[in-house]
């Protein structure tokens, strides 16, 4: 059994005991205005209601990396995870940082207050996003490849990647008949 449901606080937002059972990657599907004390929502890609809640820090890594006009960031993904040593207070009480976001060429570094008078370097690195298989192009250009026959089909079917196959599997059917 897999416990990570059982520990899900009863909050809001997303918060830093959720990322204790490992880091989570999202993708923006909103960014709105929030309260006073916690300016910027981030909605993503199942939330169930428990938006991102970015603290300062993050919201500048947000704005180094990606502009500072919200809107652009719908689609765009992000790695979330708990880093334990962020204080509020003055007692480390775990806190949400930002590892990896997509729409990067290279790694980014710059200082980040950490303290009144007091900086850090942080680092992020790129996200590799997958890109949706469009499976009504595929479908076409296998439709192609079954009038051109059996090994035209055969080589593309074994160009394809492992999800594009299984995203297909129900059409194979159809071209195999077709070029018996």
């Amino acid at each position: 059994m897999n416990l990570t449901n059982t520990i899900i606080p009863k909050s809001d937002q997303l918060n830093a005991d959720d990322l204790i059972a490992g880091p989570v990657t999202i993708r923006v599907t909103a960014v709105e205005a929030g309260s006073a004390e916690q300016p910027v929502t981030i909605r993503y890609d199942g939330d169930k209601g428990r938006p991102y809640k970015p603290g300062k820090s993050m919201r500048r890594v947000l704005v180094h990396a990606w502009g500072s006009e919200g809107a652009a960031y719908v689609g765009r993904s992000m790695t979330l995870y708990r880093a334990p040593e962020i204080k509020f207070g003055g007692e480390a009480v775990g806190g949400i940082r930002i590892s990896h976001m997509s729409h990067l060429n290279e790694p980014m570094q710059f200082a980040l207050t950490e303290t009144r008078g007091k900086r850090r370097q942080f680092r992020v690195e790129p996200l590799a996003v997958e890109q949706p298989i469009d499976v009504q192009t595929l479908a076409d250009i296998g439709d192609t490849k079954a009038g051109e026959g059996r090994e035209a089909l055969q080589a593309w079917w074994q160009s394809l990647k492992q999800p594009e196959r299984v995203a297909l599997k129900d059409k194979l059917v159809t071209w195999k008949e077709k070029v018996a």
